[in-house]
């Protein structure tokens, strides 16, 4: 499956590299933080390392690879930033190009995002892609398109009826913070992240989609019941506001949604996501600007929600999933983290309203997604750095084999 206290979370200072052109700044960590556990690198033979409780599988190998998502017979779907989908073979390794991936805006952190299939996939083909898109003149914004998925063993393989179902308002200058993860409810709606495009304002201004949460029916019309129907336009898209930039989300065993997101310089979050709540950006934030100046902190303006846990230094989160897989049965109910200038999976443990961070383990290189996969473990994508390259698909396995 693709907490409002304040809990300090992380006292491992690490090198904060950009997100793909988001600067990331580090703050000193706090005294009273606790240590966060860290585990050594991958090597490149997958065997874990210093007690780690998994080994690594290399599975294959892709070019600045974004996001995957599995089929209902275990094949595994992975987007390419630069435009291109992928069929992957888990077992072989072996992977195919899927043909009519709309055309992508290509530069900065813009390019191809989420895959996702419809819950019914298996009796409808449909799945669901985020992605950059041009507009007039210097703009640019995140999209939303459906397609049929048409898999031919001739190597045939292709998106028939691509349609767009809903866009960013407005298209923006930049290619910053497009968010665009997806993911669905048990009862069918779909909830999409769409981020502030690094222009602070739209996160509080109902007249944009920019910086919220979003609620919609499959066809990508606001869904009935939304907390600012009332308002018309692209406001009724909305279920909370005042997000920043929204790289995860994920619901928990009771269909509770959570997100993750990067916070300014310092100041990423963990957020339970409320129905009509304001998480406060940019009026505060835990972090504080790129050039110095100082953003008021969640516990100045109690009216906004502050996040669960809040990271500083950062992690840089990526991407979420709440694990309840039987590979790692001592990891039922935590939330996984991939951390990109963290390089590492970071465990996440709840209780009652609250949550902390209880392990963090080094994973040697950049982690754009993490996922369960159909058989209950554990798999990583590797974002493969800065600058385009080579990131691999890995599958965790206990390390007793």
């Amino acid at each position: 499956m693709k907490l409002h206290a304040l809990v300090a979370a992380s006292a491992l200072a690490l090198a904060a590299t950009a997100c793909n052109g988001d600067a990331r700044p580090n703050a000193a960590p706090s005294a009273d933080a606790p240590a966060a556990a860290a585990g050594s690198a991958v090597d490149s033979a997958g065997d874990p390392a210093d007690g780690r409780p998994f080994a690594v599988d290399v599975i294959a190998a892709f070019e600045e690879p974004w996001a995957m998502s599995f089929l209902p017979d275990g094949r595994l779907l992975v987007t390419e930033k630069n435009g291109r989908l992928k069929l992957v073979d888990v077992e072989s390794g072996a992977t195919r190009d899927i043909a009519g991936v709309p055309e992508v805006d290509y530069g900065g952190q813009g390019g191809f995002g989420d895959v996702l299939p419809h819950p019914g996939f298996a009796d409808n083909g449909i799945v669901y892609l985020s992605y950059a898109e041009a507009g007039d003149g210097d703009t640019r914004g995140a999209a939303l398109a459906r397609a049929t998925l048409v898999l031919d063993a001739d190597g045939g393989d292709r998106l028939d009826n691509v349609e767009v179902i809903w866009r960013q308002v407005p298209k923006v200058g930049g290619r910053g913070h497009y968010g665009h993860r997806i993911a669905f409810d048990t009862e069918g709606k779909l909830w999409l992240s769409s981020s502030e495009r690094q222009k602070f304002d739209p996160a509080q201004d109902m007249g944009s989609n920019m910086g919220k949460i979003l609620r919609l029916e499959d066809d990508g019309r606001p869904a009935a019941g939304n907390p600012f129907a009332a308002d018309g336009g692209v406001a009724a898209e909305a279920w909370s506001i005042g997000h920043r930039n929204v790289l995860g989300i994920a619901f928990d065993a009771d269909g509770q949604l959570w997100d993750v997101e990067m916070g300014p310089a310092g100041g990423d979050e963990l957020n339970r996501v409320e129905r009509g709540g304001n998480y406060g950006y940019p009026i505060v934030s835990n972090g504080d600007h790129y050039d110095g100046r100082a953003i008021p902190d969640h516990d100045t303006r109690p009216e906004f929600i502050a996040p669960t846990v809040s990271w500083t230094p950062v992690i840089s989160p990526s991407s979420l999933v709440f694990y309840d897989g039987d590979v790692f049965p001592e990891w039922k109910g935590s939330a996984f983290i991939g951390g990109l200038s963290s390089q590492a999976l970071v465990q996440v443990e709840f209780d009652g309203d609250g949550a902390r961070e209880t392990a963090r383990f080094d994973m040697g290189h950049r982690i754009r997604e993490v996922e369960q996969g159909p058989e209950g473990g554990l798999w990583l994508l590797e974002d493969g750095g800065q600058g385009g390259g080579q990131g691999r698909l890995l599958k965790l396995v206990p390390a007793d084999g």
